[in-house]
């Protein structure tokens, strides 16, 4: 009898269980598509150079923990069926039913509906895997080629895992049923709204902001005292004077307000509080420009502490501007008699304000929620160009042998070792070379070989024939120099500003050999290996072979290309074999190191590829989550609707009109929070570009960062269009029954 009461109660209350259906269905998918990269059973072919093992913990411990935040979903859907169905459980409970029953009934049917998604999401999730699968052979310059197939300890994992959730959110939720009173249960429709003035988490929200407000005026004050010159250009002044003022302006208002409030006033000072943080923010987004632009002192130090005061100054303007919504539109329902009364007008702003009033702090939770899906959508791509830029830069080369000075206090310890213990190694191996370089970096000035002050290391020389040598390993053009000049080789990342302020600061230098004149072609910047470079320093100098053999040699380098890609485990026996004859700290303070192209594509890869399936993985579940939210507030008080949509039928409004409303109200109660999080996410990204914009320039390109962004934005509108489209859909059917 049970059975067939879970039944019927089930398909009873479909409809109210189909947005949750879908969207478990889709997290479940999207987690079986993504976890089954980390099966035992999954075996894909991407060549004997590379180590899939590297990928398969880092995945299952990345989206388990993102997939955690799904046991709020669950949360939430049960929590709000509970609410809805309350008199119906009233109703049981006065029939003689027990609550223990009650409470039994009502968790094996929200368990039935989760076991069908989690079928469902199995076999969608199998067709999404080979998404992944693709992505996945991309990464590693391999061909797709579909294979059709379930993994079993995915599947386990899956079910084991949704089970659980499943399992600890009812029960919770047949506890509160058995607690809560027959009584309650019936008049819980008829509860009263509390007034928007008597909420009480936009009061400690307030108090919280202004407490960080009086932190960043005392560190902007600290800023400007340590770092702050009468020297500076006026912008740099109003930088700093501007982030001092506006968060003291705040405190400011505050204690106006304190001293003319009247009762019932405080949307005035929330009103206050968020324009001033609309101010904030512009005064905290102007750090990183200045500092960029004028090359300011303070650094990364300065820059991490603007940017978190920037993100203060958003989370509080989102929350402002969605708990004054209520108050706004009260505000403009009572200044216009016109505006009122035309049309539905009066209907739609008692719809508006009366659920505004209760839901204020959930839509500020969904709308910072969404700037952080919408951060995590748009930073995937840069942070895994830029990392895969970077991979191209400091694996340009199959081996790379390379040794440091910084520890080494005498000259006669540094290294003239040609590396001939690897040469017997690749020979016994088996392993030919392509091309390969054995060549030393020289000191300009002996006398520089004691100067070892971090970030003022002293740039190191390169030989023309040596560095030519590169070059053509590199498919490089060779270059040419006449005696007595010297050119100079950046590497990719130095601004140009960086690179215009050393050339000009030195049309000449003075070497042991003689002074060096700058040659025609001043500087070079084509990728060639981060290690080229000494410590600390972003150029070094290319000098004619004479001029070399009179300078100290200080750091000795290999760079090989192997005739074929060295397999996985070979890298790894070189390395060993690397470490056991090289120490990393040799006893007279040498440092050793090598660089395998295999080792750094085989971790670097595998870790993009977790770092980007974990974030995009997060993005999409936080954006699901959060229209889920918006799409069932609306959908599960349908009841409340029905009734009062057929007030309007009676008053004679057609069907045109009252379609035209109900897209009215769920525009407004999508865009609200959607619209606000699209535009501080919009701040957010762009400061976030704003700063690392030297290395989107040299590993990414601006070009193919605005086509994955292009991507990610249509991506997100289609995901909206669709809740949008279906709770539209699912009203309609509510009102109308």
């Amino acid at each position: 009898m049970y059975a067939k009461l879970i039944l019927r109660s089930a398909r009873r209350s479909a409809r109210d269980y189909l947005i949750y259906l879908v969207t478990m269905t889709l997290c479940v998918a999207l987690f079986y598509a993504f976890l089954s990269v980390s099966s035992r059973f999954y075996k894909p072919d991407i060549g004997v150079e590379y180590d899939f093992t590297l990928l398969s913990g880092g995945m299952k411990m990345a989206i388990c923990a993102v997939t955690l935040l799904l046991l709020f979903l669950i949360r939430f859907v049960n929590h709000y069926m509970l609410r809805s169905r309350q008199k119906e459980f009233a109703l049981e409970a006065i029939l003689g039913m027990d609550q223990r029953t009650i409470a039994g009934l009502f968790f094996a049917e929200t368990l039935l509906m989760g076991g069908v998604s989690v079928v469902l999401g199995i076999g969608l999730g199998a067709v999404c895997s080979q998404f992944i699968t693709a992505l996945l052979l991309t990464s590693y310059g391999q061909p797709y080629r579909p294979a059709w197939t379930l993994f079993p300890d995915t599947v386990l994992w899956t079910v084991g895992f949704f089970l659980l959730s499943f399992l600890a959110v009812g029960l919770f939720q047949t506890r509160a049923i058995r607690r809560t009173r027959i009584l309650s249960m019936l008049t819980a429709g008829r509860e009263n709204e509390a007034p928007l003035t008597q909420s009480r988490w936009m009061q400690g929200v307030a108090v919280l902001y202004l407490a960080l407000a009086a932190v960043m005026t005392v560190q902007a004050g600290r800023m400007l005292y340590f770092y702050g010159d009468s020297r500076f250009p006026a912008p740099v002044q109003v930088m700093f004077w501007a982030n001092i003022l506006a968060p003291a302006g705040l405190l400011a208002w505050t204690a106006v307000w304190a001293v003319r409030r009247r009762k019932g006033d405080f949307p005035v000072l929330v009103l206050g509080l968020t324009a001033g943080a609309l101010v904030c923010i512009l005064a905290a987004a102007s750090v990183p420009v200045t500092q960029r632009r004028y090359m300011l002192a303070f650094g990364e130090g300065g820059v991490s502490q603007a940017l978190t005061a920037l993100l203060v100054h958003l989370l509080f303007l989102l929350c402002g501007v969605i708990w004054l919504a209520s108050t706004l539109l009260v505000w403009r329902k009572e200044r216009s008699a016109a505006c009122r009364y035309q049309g539905t007008n009066l209907f739609f702003f008692g719809q508006m304000i009366s659920k505004l009033r209760t839901t204020s702090k959930t839509m500020s939770l969904v709308s910072i929620t969404l700037v952080l899906s919408i951060f995590l959508f748009m930073a995937a791509p840069v942070l895994v160009g830029w990392a895969d830029g970077y991979l191209e830069a400091r694996s340009m080369y199959d081996i790379q042998i390379y040794s440091r000075y910084n520890n080494v206090y005498h000259e006669a310890d540094l290294p003239r070792d040609g590396y001939q213990a690897v040469t017997a190694f690749l020979s016994e191996k088996g392993i030919e070379t392509a091309a390969d370089r054995t060549f030393s970096l020289y000191l300009p000035r002996r006398e520089d070989f004691h100067q070892r002050v971090k970030y003022d290391f002293p740039a190191a020389a390169i030989s023309l024939s040596d560095y030519n040598a590169l070059r053509t390993m590199l498919g490089l053009e060779p270059v040419e120099l006449a005696e007595g000049e010297f050119t100079t080789q950046w590497q990719t990342i130095a601004s140009e500003e960086e690179r215009e302020q050393f050339l000009a600061e030195h049309p000449t230098v003075s070497t042991d050999a003689g002074v060096l004149t700058l040659a025609e072609q001043a500087w070079h910047d084509d990728p060639m290996g981060e290690t080229l470079y000494n410590s600390y320093t972003d150029v070094v100098y290319v000098f004619p072979d004479s001029v070399c053999q009179q300078l100290l040699p200080v750091m000795r380098c290999r760079y090989s290309m192997t005739a074929q890609p060295l397999a996985y485990e070979t890298a790894r026996a070189l390395e060993q074999f690397f470490i056991d004859h090289y120490p990393e700290q040799a006893p007279g303070g040498v440092n050793y190191s090598i660089r395998l192209r295999t080792l750094q594509v085989n971790s670097t890869r595998a870790g993009n590829f977790v770092l980007q399936a974990a974030m995009i993985y997060g993005a999409v579940v936080l954006m699901v989550i959060c229209l889920t939210v918006l799409s069932l507030q609306q959908l599960l008080d349908a009841g409340q609707y029905r009734y009062r949509f057929s007030v309007l039928r009676k008053l004679g409004v057609g069907e045109k009109e009252i379609g035209r409303l109900v897209v009215r109200q769920l525009g407004f109660w999508f865009g609200l929070p959607v619209g606000a999080a699209a535009l501080a996410g919009g701040a957010v990204v762009g400061c976030f570009v704003l700063v690392v914009q030297a290395e989107i320039g040299a590993y990414i390109g601006f070009g193919a960062l605005a086509v994955q962004l292009g991507i990610t934005a249509a991506v997100l509108t289609l995901l909206l269009g669709c809740y949008f489209v279906s709770t539209w859909a699912m009203f309609r059917r509510a009102i109308e029954a």
